[in-house]
C-alpha cells in the first residue's frame, strides 16, 4: 500500500440491521373527496385569515391548509394546528370531534374566527380558496 492509500474500514464489511421503533405518531389522512367542514383561522393582531382546518369523518381525514398569501406566518401557524389534530388522532377521536375542540382554540399568532363551520364539496375545494388572494 502506498503511503497515499488509506486502508478500508473493516467495519463496512460488516451486517448492518435496523429495526423498526414504531409506527410514527397517528395522523388523519390529509385528502378526501367527500364533503368537509372547516374552520378559517385569522391573525389575532390584524385580523388577517392565516389559513383553515378542515375535516372529514367519512375518510378519517383532517388537517391544515395555508392561505397563500399569509406568507410564512401562515406556514408558522400551521404547525401548531398540525399538532393539534396529531394530539387529537392520537386519543382516538374523529376528525369531527377534532375540530369542534379546536374551533376554540388560539395559537400564539392565530385565533379561529367566531361562527358557524363551513362547508366545502371536497378538501380540495378548502386548498383552492387557500389559495385564492383576499
Amino acid at each position: 500500500m502506498s503511503s497515499s492509500e488509506r486502508p478500508i474500514n473493516p467495519r463496512f464489511a460488516e451486517d448492518v440491521h435496523f429495526n423498526q421503533v414504531g409506527s410514527g405518531p397517528s395522523r388523519y389522512r390529509r385528502r378526501t373527496d367527500k364533503p368537509v367542514r372547516y374552520l378559517t383561522v385569522v391573525d389575532k393582531e390584524s385580523g388577517a385569515v392565516l389559513g383553515y382546518v378542515w375535516a372529514c369523518d367519512e375518510d378519517d381525514a383532517a388537517a391544515w391548509v395555508s392561505r397563500s398569501d399569509a406568507g410564512g406566518r401562515g406556514l408558522a401557524e400551521g404547525g401548531h394546528w398540525h399538532t393539534r389534530l396529531q394530539d387529537a388522532k392520537g386519543r382516538g377521536i374523529p376528525p369531527s370531534q377534532a375540530l369542534a375542540e379546536l374551533s376554540s382554540s388560539e395559537s400564539n399568532r392565530g385565533r379561529v374566527l367566531p361562527g358557524p363551520l363551513a362547508d366545502a364539496p371536497n378538501s380540495d375545494a378548502v386548498k383552492a380558496l387557500a389559495a385564492s388572494e383576499s
